[in-house]
């Protein structure tokens, strides 16, 4: 690719300046003919050649993300991304015409992404930009991805607007190296030319009015006589129709992306499973009582604060362990069963629901598992979570009792088998002991797929949760 680039310059600029752009063309293909003389690979050079300057065309014309992934298959991809996306930063693609501008390229989206929709420009054209700089941020299925700056420059145009479906490759827009003034966007953004005094026409002068006819005098028409109003029913006055209400107070928006695809994967989910909900109440004060200890030397010693999500994942995870089909999966006529446990995280974004997941869980601690609910956390409400870290997951839960959910029945984040729903904390009458008392109260809901998952091993699940919470010492004995 830079030997042909290159060439294509020589020929551009006529070599030497002796010779023109055609004997130039026309002394390099001879010297690379084959003759009896010269070795075969001469002949070869030509040929490959030829292939480097249609594969440079090629890439000039669909961009690299885009011709690889036309040509290459899902595995090959996945060995590519990585040197893709080495090759997207180190090389930076400009034209030498308009004055040593770059432009900005849609980077890779995913290997099953193929499009996206560009959200909103994060710059104004003018504006200076340092390189990887966001300039736009382009909405998917799945996340929001930035488009960056190559260059440190200022932002010359914009040649895509927001709202357009761009692909990788596509460019959004053009960086300059110099601090000039930048262009408009469009053409039609441009403000028309002032006409010369001299390119005026004179304007025709116009007709002289006709003289008015003589008016007509005629007499007004006659009036016909009124129908009698119909005699009044004894079924009195008739009711008024319905008002629609007025179009002003209504307002149209487009879904975005995300939500497209959550409504699609939720009821993709109501279409294929059988599922069925289950219900039980764990008594908080245990493990409200071992945070409160310990919240402090937990977190001076960890540098994260103690919640209650990683109680419910530990008890997650010794129920699945327990009940190995709730962490298995239907795929066709066969069943398949997880030995790993991830589990799925529902957050709710600005934007719309995201579900990171956190890998191997079964394998840390408390700590870690804080740890990482923060970052994933934190990423998804910044709009900057990849699509690797919400990828898979075989079990999922939902936390409604952040927003003061008392009882619900969550819906299957699909291909997995069951989702546990925790909700909010509410201080109810219990008989403890022969004595009523007031206790610390949940509601948990599982649902899962009755297809696999029978009723007996959901209940049995449940209860496991519970044991777990109402009494952490468990997790310490292993009992």
């Amino acid at each position: 690719m830079v030997i042909w680039s290159i060439v294509r310059r020589k020929v551009v600029n006529g070599g030497n300046g002796n010779s023109s752009a055609s004997s130039i063309v026309g002394q390099s293909w001879k010297s690379t003919r084959a003759t009896a003389s010269q070795p075969r690979y001469y002949g070869a050079l030509a040929k490959e050649t030829s292939l480097v300057a249609r594969g440079s065309q090629m890439l000039n014309s669909v961009g690299l993300p885009s011709y690889l992934a036309s040509h290459l298959s899902s595995k090959a991809m996945r060995v590519t991304v990585p040197c893709l996306q080495t090759f997207n930063t180190g090389i930076r693609l400009f034209s030498s015409d308009n004055g040593g501008s770059v432009d900005a390229l849609v980077p890779f989206m995913g290997e099953s992404i193929t499009d996206g929709t560009l959200a909103t420009f994060l710059k104004k054209p003018g504006d200076r930009v340092e390189a990887d700089e966001p300039i736009a941020q382009i909405e998917t299925d799945k996340v929001t991805i930035d488009v960056a700056s190559p260059i440190a420059g200022t932002i010359e145009k914009f040649v895509a607007k927001e709202g357009d479906t761009v692909e990788p490759g596509f460019k959004i827009a053009v960086i300059s190296k110099s601090s000039g003034p930048a262009t408009q966007v469009e053409e039609s953004e441009k403000k028309p030319e002032e006409t010369k005094p001299e390119e005026i026409e004179d304007k025709p002068k116009p007709v002289a009015e006709a003289p008015a006819s003589p008016k007509v005098e005629t007499s007004p028409p006659k009036e016909k006589p009124r129908a009698p109003p119909p005699p009044p029913t004894s079924s009195g006055p008739s009711p008024r129709e319905p008002q629609l209400p007025p179009k002003d107070r209504e307002r149209r928006v487009p879904m975005t992306r995300l939500r497209k695809r959550v409504a699609t994967r939720l009821k993709d989910s109501q279409n294929t499973f059988a599922l069925l909900t289950t219900f039980n109440e764990v008594d908080m004060t245990n493990l409200m009582k071992l945070r409160s200890e310990y919240k402090d030397a937990f977190l001076e010693k960890h540098g994260v604060k103690l919640g209650l999500m990683s109680g419910f994942i530990k008890g997650a995870i010794s129920a699945l362990q327990n009940q190995p089909v709730v962490n298995a999966v239907i795929d066709g006529e066969d069943i398949i069963y997880r030995d790993y446990v991830d589990i799925s995280i529902a957050v709710g974004t600005p934007k719309g629901l995201v579900v990171p997941v956190l890998r191997n869980v079964e394998e840390m601690n408390f700590a870690e598992i804080e740890k990482e609910i923060n970052k994933l956390a934190k990423k998804a409400t910044a709009g900057t979570i990849s699509i690797d870290e919400m990828a898979g997951g075989t079990f999922t839960i939902s936390n409604g009792g952040v927003y003061g959910s008392l009882l619900s029945t969550p819906i299957i984040n699909p291909p997995q088998s069951a989702i546990l729903g925790m909700h909010s904390i509410v201080n109810r009458p219990m008989v403890v002991g022969g004595e009523v008392l007031s206790r610390p109260m949940m509601f948990i809901a599982l649902t899962y797929d009755h297809r696999l998952i029978d009723g007996r091993e959901a209940v049995l699940f449940l209860r496991r949760i519970k044991d777990v919470v109402e009494d952490p010492r468990r997790l310490l004995l292993d009992i």
